[in-house]
């Protein structure tokens, strides 16, 4: 049982030594946030150590593969793998390892790691880039005299507030780089107003601008020419029908048009027979003239007098 303790107690002493000499051999400074304004230099130090062996930067970029820049200090040589030329030693790196950004952009935001190896152990630094993106300001008045403020592709979004009290809601806009577009209409509780001022807050630096809106008059003015403008469109048409229909009833008076059904009346039957019956009365008339006439002269029968 003495035995069996002991050696649960020397495998403690043991794991103890073990951690207390990774914590001596391998020691991280920390991790640290930075940020760096989009267009401008970033400077990530290293941990300043004497009697360099060896010191590695690694990158990891948010768009594009990682890369490293190295320095060796037995062969007196740096290497680079996969960097761009925007990324560099800030000075020689035997006497400070400092990496320099140059011309910072959306693209360079990532972890950066520093790497030591010195005499009295490895180091290790990182840290974590964010590039910060200022908005572009605008300022103008919409149709309606309220005025707009714009805070275009900002990195991160960002807030807009005005002087004046205001129940304006703030729409925000993504974009696939990573900046917001941010927009805010102010909506003023009364009508008297000289002059609006937005304030634009970004962790790049605030911004501010003012403008003079006067509420629009001409919305109503619009709305009741509108109105007019409809009401005699309406009576030009109709007026425009009831022309065409009259002039179309005097072309029509004018050339006798034919009546769609003519009627038919038992006076035409009349009308009709009537020459026919005054024929036959003629006919008769004569053939009783030429038989009184034959008779008179006692003529034979067949004959006829002379004309």
């Amino acid at each position: 049982m003495k035995a069996g303790a002991d050696m649960k107690i020397a495998g403690k002493a043991v794991c103890v030594f073990v951690l207390l000499t990774i914590t001596k051999v391998t020691r991280t400074v920390g991790n640290n946030r930075v940020s760096a304004t989009v267009g401008n230099s970033s400077v990530l130090a290293c941990p300043p150590k004497s009697n360099i062996t060896m010191i590695t930067w690694k990158i990891s970029p948010r768009v594009g593969g990682p890369c490293t820049l190295g320095y060796r200090a037995d062969q007196n040589k740096t290497d680079r793998t996969n960097c761009s030329d925007s990324m560099n030693w800030k000075f020689r790196p035997d006497r400070n390892p400092t990496l320099e950004i140059q011309q910072v952009g959306i693209a360079h935001e990532g972890n950066y790691t520093c790497e030591v190896v010195a005499t009295e152990g490895n180091f290790h630094k990182t840290y974590h880039l964010t590039v910060l993106v200022p908005p572009r300001l605008t300022l103008y008045c919409d149709d309606h005299g309220n005025p707009v403020c714009e805070a275009a592709a900002g990195k991160p979004a960002a807030q807009i507030s005005w002087v004046l009290e205001s129940n304006s809601t703030p729409k925000e806009e993504g974009h696939d780089n990573g900046t917001v577009t941010v927009l805010s209409k102010f909506t003023a509780y009364s009508t008297n107003m000289t002059n609006t001022t937005c304030i634009a807050s970004h962790p790049a630096g605030n911004q501010s601008k003012s403008i003079a809106c006067r509420p629009s008059k001409n919305s109503g003015f619009i709305l009741h020419v509108s109105t007019i403008l409809c009401f005699l469109s309406i009576i030009t048409f109709m007026a425009v029908i009831y022309y065409f229909k009259l002039h179309s009833n005097r072309l029509c008076h004018k050339t006798k048009c034919p009546e769609t059904a003519p009627t038919h009346s038992p006076q035409d039957d009349t009308m009709e027979v009537e020459p026919y019956t005054t024929y036959v009365q003629k006919e008769n008339v004569i053939y009783n003239s030429v038989s009184d006439l034959t008779a008179g002269q006692n003529l034979p029968q067949g004959l006829s007098p002379a004309t």
